[in-house]
């Protein structure tokens, strides 16, 4: 990816550079079945939130990590954040750094983007904070720097739905937003259950099949044409993950029933969200999203657990600046 980098000597093009900025990055959801690490789409509700102060020392430090997860590394090299940070201090050869202060909105685990999401977080307020910001797209490869951090892999599926918004479609340096009728929604029910994106991928090791990837391959084809038409038909003729759902169901309790409640409700398709242990459906309407993530959180119930319910449009929100007390040093 070729990122427009400003010159060290550019005028700045705003008369009063901020020292703190806040910034929010929603929740997503991951793969959307059929576009393994390339395809995914924002959520409205659920978010991290990133606090970046500009200090004069040329480091990046994490003040505090508060909300609803624990035990997250202060270390910047061992913190999704805290790298994405570094990695742009030092692309950008910046004589000054950034404190940072998280309030995590999303558990790790949910298969919700939470690493993902304090990538962009901190990223979209650090970048608020240069005298020149960078265009949103050039944010990409360094999120993808602290993706790796949190999965041991460079994959942008929820990075580039929180970056742009909506449902994106993200290669190694490329992202491209896909059009998706505002009357979509999706369905997610999020487990109180862990499981970890390492353990997660690791279940997709083995041999696979040639005429596997080929299915997966029209699969995808079709969901992109069908959101580009507006065509709900060819969705769900294509919302079928027929390469890693099998792989990763047996993680998730009570998947086929949850699954089969989702599908019961006229979804367009269904399928886990990210590395699981999520559930997702496409809906044509929120009432039949709203009815669907009920009966979805009841077939959890089933196998013993709770569970949390986020309906949304499918083009959901990008991350965005606050102004907010939300998040104090």
């Amino acid at each position: 990816m070729n990122i427009l980098l400003p010159e060290p000597h550019m005028s700045p093009d705003r008369s009063i550079t901020p020292r703190v900025a806040r910034a929010f990055a929603p929740a997503s959801v991951g793969n959307v079945g059929v576009g393994f690490d390339l395809l995914g789409h924002s959520l409205a509700g659920a978010g991290d939130r990133a606090e970046v102060r500009r200090i004069d020392e040329p480091v990046v430090r994490i003040a505090a990590i508060r909300g609803c997860v624990d035990g997250l590394p202060l270390d910047p090299l061992h913190n999704t954040a805290g790298t994405a940070l570094l990695s742009l201090q030092r692309a950008l050869d910046l004589p000054w750094g950034f404190e940072l202060v998280l309030h995590k909105g999303i558990a790790l685990g949910s298969g919700m983007g939470g690493s993902a999401a304090s990538c962009v977080a901190a990223l979209v307020a650090a970048n608020a904070l240069l005298e020149q910001p960078l265009p949103r797209e050039a944010l990409y490869p360094f999120a993808l720097d602290g993706e790796a951090v949190a999965s041991g892999s460079r994959h942008g599926d929820n990075l580039g739905s929180m970056l742009l918004g909506g449902l994106v479609l993200a290669t190694h340096d490329r992202l491209l937003r896909i059009p998706v009728p505002a009357a979509w929604h999706c369905a997610l029910v999020h487990p109180h259950l862990v499981l970890e994106t390492r353990k997660a991928r690791a279940a997709l090791a083995g041999h696979y099949e040639l005429g596997e990837f080929v299915a997966q391959s029209s699969n995808l084809a079709l969901v992109l044409a069908g959101c580009y038409r507006g065509d709900a038909a060819l969705v769900r003729a294509g919302l079928k993950d027929v390469l890693v759902e099998p792989r990763r169901a047996p993680l998730i309790p009570h998947f086929a029933q949850v699954k089969q409640a989702a599908l019961d409700h006229r979804a367009l398709g269904a399928s886990i969200s990210g590395a699981g242990p999520s559930v997702f459906g496409w809906y044509e309407s929120r009432a039949d999203a709203e009815a669907a993530g009920s009966a979805m959180r009841e077939a959890f119930a089933i196998a013993g657990l709770d569970s949390d319910i986020r309906v949304s449009p499918i083009d959901g929100p990008a991350a965005s600046l606050v102004e907010s007390d939300e998040v104090q040093p």
